[in-house]
């Protein structure tokens, strides 16, 4: 079980990654008007497709599901993880699998969602990892070519984290039963979408 008893921590890591969050949406407003072309188009491209909007929601919903401190290790761990998996992609080193590894993430995560799978922290942490890998070499794989490299990656780790935020505060509905039960069909949907995925990569 990933609960806290501790009250405190509880209260406190939600509001915490979500100001987080608040205050790292925006930098995008700010990068877009300057020269940062590269910030643009990387916090841009995970909003370009479905399997990593789904996958980076599904991490933020299985989260606010185990509560602290899951809420917010899950959403620290991916990001973390996604920018060595797009470093390794900008410098071409070849990570194979990635569209397969990207449509498992979203079987596995929604269906952590759907049936409220409550493994030790680090077990999840690992899992949200290793798919934070497959989806940050996607990333860096696909940098337009004259664009700064850094500034890019830097842009897609940023949205990845407001992705999380949605699917935290998604997940808030989860204090009610009929918010549960929402989040677990949530879950399977995002899990058949994976397979959908999985699909379209194999073809």
């Amino acid at each position: 079980m990933l609960r806290n008893p501790a009250p405190s921590p509880r209260r406190t890591a939600l509001p915490v990654a979500l100001l987080l969050l608040a205050l790292a949406c925006p930098a995008h407003a700010h990068a877009a008007h300057g020269e940062a072309a590269g910030f643009a188009t990387g916090f841009g491209h995970p909003w370009s497709g479905w399997d990593h909007i789904l996958a980076m929601i599904a991490v933020g919903l299985w989260g606010a599901q185990l509560r602290a401190p899951a809420v917010w290790v899950l959403p620290v761990a991916f990001p973390l993880v996604m920018a060595i998996g797009g470093f390794l992609g900008l410098i071409g080193a070849p990570l194979p699998g990635t569209e397969i590894g990207i449509a498992l993430s979203a079987i596995l995560l929604g269906g952590m969602v759907a049936f409220e799978a409550r493994p030790p922290l680090w077990i999840a942490a690992v899992l949200v990892g290793i798919f934070g890998l497959f989806h940050g070499h996607a990333h860096g794989t696909e940098l337009p070519e004259g664009q700064n490299g850094l500034l890019y990656s830097l842009g897609f780790v940023i949205a990845t984290g407001c992705l999380h935020g949605v699917g935290i505060a998604i997940g808030l509905i989860h204090k009610w039963k009929g918010g549960r039960i929402s989040l677990r069909g949530a879950g399977i949907a995002i899990s058949l979408a994976g397979f959908w995925f999985a699909k379209e990569a194999l073809a």
